[in-house]
């Protein structure tokens, strides 16, 4: 990242560390990224306890922004805001009026759906939290202690923005025990939170299971996509590969006019929760057909019948969860398996979305795994998009890495 020009209100740096605004932690390097790890940080002031909102200095001893430290943690520092300008708590007053303003004023999401991302970590300078708005639920998944030490106090300004009454939160387990976070605390903020609540999206209706949902429950960064989809399927027959709760399924038979619909997931809670989705639309089960399977088995037996589609989606879990060299290449290898058996099961001429969110992915090799897969068919795609989240889903320019979901839209030529 290059280094912000200086203004004429930046104070001189200052190496006499007595001078600077406590607590504080400083930087080895220059850098605006959110995460610094362990390697990346320097001194950091003696009354600077978990979770405290430090000031940020670099190397230099110039003030470059504010962050939540947490020592016990793997990244002992989330910047959430760049800036020479001192700033206290009300900067996250700020952060949180921008971020639900973005969704509701700006991008009118209320219009469409009530069921969409309302923070989102980093990409709104609220690092270690995501929020989800359900309905009259807002599910919080919480990743720092300093974020969930303020989130009560947070939470009354939060309701009133989005029109809400009702809390969820959600700590992992792992992620908690590093932080700090005492599970006994999570369970008194959340008394009372429903379990299940009902959404709409663009007609649409979905139920969000809080508890045996994958993440949040419902996943709202493909909301767009899902409606998209709904454009290429009147008459068609659709496959909708890793269906989980029938997002992309529903879409295609309750919008898009498809003829007939299968969706196949692994999760049999998950499949449990799709069929109640299509009856809370009325779909006639002639419609929609669910298969709980593996989807890399069941497409090699489609495969082995001769089946093919007009439209197949794929939509897979998280392939790729590190950046360890063995894993990352397992997980890229199943991105090519499974996208061959997927291409392989689409009409000539027909549609093909795939999906990745894997973080450690980028676009460019996703798409040369799916190309690769295509190719080694004999098959060649005409590749008419690249779509991702919506923009509930925001991404701050100096963290690109959070830009996490890729979709690729193309028609099987051959």
């Amino acid at each position: 990242m290059p280094e912000l020009p200086p203004t004429e209100s930046t104070p001189a740096a200052s190496s006499d560390r007595s001078t600077w605004s406590r607590p504080w932690a400083q930087l080895k390097f220059i850098t605006f990224q959110p995460a610094i790890f362990p390697r990346m940080l320097g001194e950091v002031s003696s009354d600077a306890r978990p979770g405290d909102l430090v000031n940020v200095y670099d190397k230099l001893g110039q003030r470059v922004g504010i962050g939540l430290y947490n020592p016990r943690a793997k990244m002992p520092l989330r910047v959430v805001c760049h800036t020479a300008e001192p700033l206290g708590e009300e900067y996250f007053t700020a952060a949180i009026r921008r971020a639900v303003a973005l969704r509701r004023d700006l991008c009118k999401l209320d219009e469409h759906t009530d069921a969409y991302r309302l923070i989102n970590s980093d990409g709104d300078g609220l690092s270690g939290l995501t929020i989800d708005r359900y309905g009259d639920v807002l599910f919080c998944d919480v990743y720092s202690l300093g974020i969930f030490q303020r989130l009560p106090q947070w939470l009354p300004l939060l309701h009133e923005l989005a029109g809400t009454s009702q809390t969820h939160i959600h700590v992992d387990h792992d992620f908690g025990s590093l932080e700090g976070i005492k599970p006994s605390l999570v369970k008194e903020i959340v008394a009372g939170a429903p379990r299940k609540v009902r959404v709409r999206e663009h007609g649409v209706r979905y139920e969000v299971d809080f508890a045996l949902g994958h993440k949040t429950g419902f996943f709202c960064d493909q909301r767009d996509n899902r409606l998209r989809l709904s454009r290429f399927v009147r008459d068609a027959r659709v496959l909708d590969l890793c269906c989980y709760t029938g997002g992309f399924a529903l879409a295609a038979a309750q919008l898009g006019g498809a003829t007939e619909v299968t969706g196949v997931d692994l999760d049999e809670t998950a499949i449990e929760q799709a069929r109640r989705n299509a009856n809370l639309n009325q779909l006639s089960p002639g419609k929609l057909r669910w298969v709980h399977a593996d989807a890399f088995a069941y497409a090699r037996q489609m495969q082995k019948n001769g089946e093919q589609w007009e439209v197949v989606v794929l939509d897979p879990p998280k392939f790729v969860l590190t950046r360890e060299p063995a894993g990352s290449a397992e997980g890229r290898r199943k991105y090519e398996d499974l996208n061959q058996l997927a291409i392989s099961l689409v009409k000539p001429g027909g549609i093909f979305v795939t999906c990745s969110c894997s973080g450690l992915v980028s676009l460019e090799d996703f798409e040369e795994h799916v190309i690769k897969a295509a190719h080694r068919l004999g098959r060649r795609l005409q590749i008419f998009d690249r779509t991702g989240a919506g923009p509930d889903h925001p991404v701050y320019s100096n963290c690109l890495e959070s830009r996490y979901l890729k979709l690729l839209w193309a028609r099987v030529v051959v």
